[in-house]
């Protein structure tokens, strides 16, 4: 396996497609295991995409496209700039909020990144706003969305790793409020310096406040109802899926009125894109997490590591720097798809709660996406807000900031994070 994974890195090095690099290192890996059937191989490629719990992404993918045709995020936009109107650096607030709003709606960090860019982006350039700036609070805030339910990256490590997706959806929600806390902490700071003034002298009134929420109920019941459903044993996380589905239907045609046929259309073909590369990369992790499996990689890392150091912190602090540089050049997905069997053995090792690591890796693999060299994140919203990426960067370090300190919230306060799944579910045994 050894070599099949310098393959990997060699063909991503060079630029090859991240799910071919995965499909072609582990047709390497079964050309160097001779003893292996090559029925195994095909096997693999298509029992990851036929999992039932995996149906549950590509039905949120779907759903999440169809909310933003819908009307429903034009008015979570227009309850956060009520939220806040009055803070420094107002229109960057709004993009931190709506991410948090958002969680519940798009579940992707790129797609969120990408949809606020597209937003926000021109309102900011025409108040004076550095595009740098501009790209990196909409880069940053879409982290959010990686721990805020439904997150597509706490599905995949839910399934590969087989921890309790629910419990994961509960735990979510404590560690996305306190990055929304920083981050807004940040952008406060930042605006401050460059002089980015608030709009309003005062905070809205309750009713202001309150006739914004109202008009964005269908949005904010949404992660509620999920959450209802998914514990009450009413629907499994696929289930509720299509729920979503069911849902961004109903509210766009019976309640706004604003899903016409063409957008529908073009939501239809957007999700077949999206899903479509998933499903490439979920086929061809299938195989070389096989050959992770089969050569006994996990059992020899977590040895390996037990020699460095027997504290749990310490080792945490290993697993997260490694987390990071891999989220440096790959992708969400394929971290999750291919690591998670190998880290879940060795943090249970050490006593910590799997559902704990998994908010503590989806928000670190998810950092990766707006940290240089290749973050996609950090790429689309530069682009679309036209300016380098090297400006990006520069105005990112106070959300940099704000991002590692909830990492470390999530690592020396886990009962912080464990509280409402254990109140939810009850203590894990």
């Amino acid at each position: 396996m050894n070599y099949a994974l310098l393959l990997f890195i060699f063909l991503l090095f060079f630029g090859m497609p991240v799910a071919f690099a995965i499909g072609l290192s582990g047709l390497f890996f079964f050309i160097m295991s001779p003893g292996l059937p090559w029925t195994i191989l095909v096997q693999k490629a298509f029992s990851t995409t036929q999992s039932f719990t995996m149906l549950a992404i590509p039905l949120f993918i779907f759903a999440g496209n169809l909310m933003n045709n819908t009307g429903i995020t034009s008015r979570l936009v227009k309850l956060s700039n009520v939220l806040t109107g009055h803070m420094y650096g107002s229109i960057g607030q709004v993009s931190v909020v709506l991410s948090t709003l958002m969680g519940g709606v798009s579940g992707s960090a790129v797609a969120d990144a990408a949809m606020q860019s597209r937003i926000l982006g021109p309102e900011m350039i025409r108040r004076g706003y550095d595009r740098g700036w501009g790209a990196a609070v909409n880069s940053l805030s879409g982290l959010i969305v990686a721990t805020i339910p439904p997150s597509m990256g706490l599905i995949l490590y839910g399934t590969v790793g087989e921890v309790s997706i629910g419990r994961l959806f509960v735990a979510g929600f404590v560690p996305g409020i306190i990055m929304a806390i920083f981050m807004m902490i940040a952008v406060s700071w930042s605006a401050r310096h460059f002089g980015y003034t608030p709009d309003h002298d005062k905070p809205a009134t309750l009713k202001e406040m309150g006739s914004a929420a109202l008009e964005s109920i269908w949005a904010l019941m949404f992660p509620i109802i999920l959450i209802v459903l998914i514990r009450g044993g009413l629907m499994t996380p696929s289930e509720s899926g299509a729920f979503a589905v069911f849902y961004a239907l109903f509210v766009g045609v019976v309640i706004y009125k604003e899903l016409t046929w063409k957008k529908f259309l073009d939501t239809l073909l957007n999700s077949v894109k999206d899903i479509s590369v998933i499903t490439l990369i979920l086929g061809f992790s299938g195989i070389f997490s096989y050959g992770v499996v089969y050569d006994q990689l996990p059992k020899t890392l977590t040895t390996s590591l037990l020699l460095l150091s027997s504290n749990p912190y310490i080792m945490l602090f290993i697993i997260i720097v490694m987390l990071m540089v891999f989220g440096m050049f790959m992708e969400t997905t394929v971290i999750t798809l291919i690591v998670t069997p190998i880290l879940i053995p060795i943090i249970q090792k050490f006593g910590i709660d799997p559902v704990q690591f998994g908010i503590i890796m989806m928000t670190t693999v998810t950092f990766g996406t707006s940290t240089p060299p290749v973050g996609v994140s950090l790429y689309t919203c530069s682009s679309i807000m036209g300016c380098s990426v090297s400006d990006t960067v520069k105005q990112s370090w106070p959300l940099y900031i704000a991002v590692v300190a909830t990492i470390m919230v999530c690592i020396f306060f886990p009962k912080l994070i464990l509280f409402l799944p254990n109140l939810v579910y009850g203590v894990a045994v």
